[in-house]
């Protein structure tokens, strides 16, 4: 399964219209094609899906939802881990 997870941006490059985002301790670019005019800053929390950043989202939602994927992980068991993580990579590939 994909999710749009919540990551916040810490670094804009402008001249490639990307982003690096720190994803619950992660840190990945991120394409800021799909914004169109919607100006991106350092800060701001965004939701971020296969590589792209799709919209910006409030701080405080934000965090609330990375809460819930922190008690979600920590329920999870060796095997279940391991799985999410290779969904996701999956996930990625195929927004290439």
């Amino acid at each position: 399964m994909c999710l749009s997870i919540p990551s916040k941006v810490v670094k804009i490059d402008k001249e490639n219209n990307m982003a690096t985002v720190d994803t619950m301790g992660v840190q990945r670019d991120a394409s800021l094609v799909l914004m169109g005019e919607e100006d991106v800053k350092i800060g701001d929390y965004v939701l971020l899906h296969i590589g792209f950043i799709m919209n910006k989202i409030d701080e405080e939602d934000a965090l609330l939802s990375l809460e819930t994927y922190r008690q979600i992980i920590e329920a999870m068991d060796e095997e279940e881990r391991q799985r999410a993580v290779l969904d996701e990579s999956e996930c990625q590939n195929r927004g290439a």
